[in-house]
C-alpha cells in the first residue's frame, strides 16, 4: 500500500498493512531544516512547494502539510498584522476584534486576496501534482474555536465564555464560516482529500469539558459535516489533557482525532476504538527533542502495543515538533511504524 492508502484506510477505521505514521504539521522543523524562513517562503510558491516535496522525501510521513505554521494569516487577512520570527511560526501582532461591533465589519472574502494564503494554496497544488499520488497532501488551519480566539484574543475569549457566551458562539460561528470559505475551492476542485485543523485553544488545559461541549464541539461538527458532505476527511488535533472528554470526540465528526502526549493512550483506546480513528501521542519535547533514538523507539513501541495493533490508529507526536528535533529521532519514529506490520 502507498502511504496515502495506509493513512486513508486508518481514517476510515480500517486496518492497513502497517501502522500509519506522520508528524503533525512539521512546518517549523521542515522550514528550519530546509535552510529557509517562513518570511522567505511566504511569497514564493515554487520554493514553498520545493520545500514540501524535498522534506516529504526526507521525512517519509504519510501526510504532507502545506501551510503548517502559517495559520495566523487566516485571521490577519481580515485586517491584522503579522510578526515574523527568526525560527518560530509567524504570530498575529494583536487581536482584530476589540469590541463586539467590530465583528460586523469583517469581510470574509478578504481572505481570498491575501498574498501569503494564495502562496500556500499554489504551493499545495504544485506539491499535490508532484507527490499526491504517493502521500496525502493537506493544508492546515486553526480549528473554529482557536481561530475565533485569535480574532478576539485568548484572554478576552476565556473571559467571554463566562460573561458573554452568546458573543462567543457568534464569533466561533463566524470563524467556522471563514474556514469553510477558505477550504471550499480546494475541496470543489478535488485538490484536498484531507483537511487538517489544529484547535489548541480548545485544549483540556484551557477550557472545561462543559465549555468544550458548548463552544467548540458544535462548530467542529458543522465544519466536519460540510467536509464529509464533499467526500473529504478531517484530521483534528487538540492540545492538553483531554482524557475527561474523550467520549465527546466521535461527536465532532472528525475522521481522526490527534491526541496530546498528556492523554492516557490506553484510556483513549478503550473509549475511542471503533468509533473514531485516533492518533498520538509521543511527547514532542521530552522524547522527540530531548530523547535518544532508542528512547523514541521504546516510546513508539509502547504506544503501538497499547493502542495501535487493531487498526483505526495513527502514530503521531502529541503535538507539532520543535524545529531542533534531531533528524535521527524522526527517522526512528517513522521506521518503527513503517516496519510494524498489522
Amino acid at each position: 500500500m502507498k502511504p496515502k492508502e495506509v493513512i486513508l484506510k486508518a481514517f476510515e477505521g480500517g486496518k492497513p498493512e502497517r501502522v500509519p505514521v506522520t508528524l503533525f504539521g512539521g512546518g517549523m522543523w521542515s522550514i528550519h531544516n530546509f535552510g529557509t524562513t517562513f518570511q522567505a517562503l511566504s511569497r514564493d510558491a515554487a520554493l514553498m512547494a520545493e520545500m514540501l516535496v524535498k522534506m516529504s522525501e526526507k521525512l517519509l510521513c504519510d501526510i504532507v502539510y502545506a501551510g503548517s505554521g502559517y495559520n495566523n494569516f487566516h485571521a490577519a487577512s481580515l485586517g491584522g498584522r503579522i510578526k515574523f520570527r527568526e525560527i518560530g511560526a509567524p504570530d498575529l501582532e494583536e487581536p482584530i476584534i476589540k469590541e463586539e461591533s467590530d465583528l460586523e465589519k469583517l469581510d470574509i472574502t478578504r481572505i481570498d486576496l491575501d498574498e501569503t494564503i494564495n502562496t500556500v494554496k499554489k504551493a499545495l497544488k504544485i506539491a499535490k501534482e508532484k507527490i499526491g499520488h504517493e502521500y496525502v497532501v493537506t493544508m492546515t488551519a486553526w480549528g473554529p474555536f482557536t481561530l475565533a480566539a485569535r480574532l478576539i484574543g485568548e484572554e478576552p475569549m476565556m473571559k467571554a465564555t463566562f460573561k458573554k457566551p452568546a458573543f462567543v458562539e457568534k464569533i466561533v460561528d463566524f470563524a467556522t464560516n471563514l474556514l469553510i470559505h477558505l477550504y471550499e475551492p480546494l475541496v470543489e476542485d478535488k485538490t484536498l482529500e484531507v483537511i487538517s485543523l489544529a484547535d489548541p485553544t480548545a485544549s483540556g488545559d484551557l477550557i472545561s469539558k462543559k465549555q468544550f461541549e458548548k463552544f467548540a464541539l458544535p462548530y467542529l461538527k458543522r465544519f466536519t459535516d460540510w467536509a464529509r458532505s464533499k467526500g473529504v476527511h478531517t484530521l483534528v488535533h487538540i492540545c492538553g489533557n483531554t482524557t475527561d472528554r474523550l467520549e465527546l470526540f466521535p461527536l465532532t465528526g472528525a475522521s481522526c482525532i490527534s491526541l496530546d502526549h498528556k492523554v492516557d493512550i490506553a484510556k483513549a483506546k478503550e473509549v475511542l476504538f471503533g468509533k473514531i480513528c485516533f492518533a498520538g501521542n509521543v511527547d514532542p519535547v521530552k522524547i522527540m527533542l530531548q530523547g535518544t533514538p532508542d528512547d523514541v523507539e521504546k516510546t513508539c513501541r509502547h504506544i503501538i502495543e497499547v493502542a495501535g495493533t487493531d487498526g483505526g490508529f495513527v502514530l503521531m507526536p502529541g503535538c507539532d515538533i520543535p524545529p531542533t528535533v534531531p533528524y535521527e529521532n524522526i527517522q526512528r519514529f517513522i521506521q518503527v511504524a513503517r516496519n510494524w506490520r498489522l
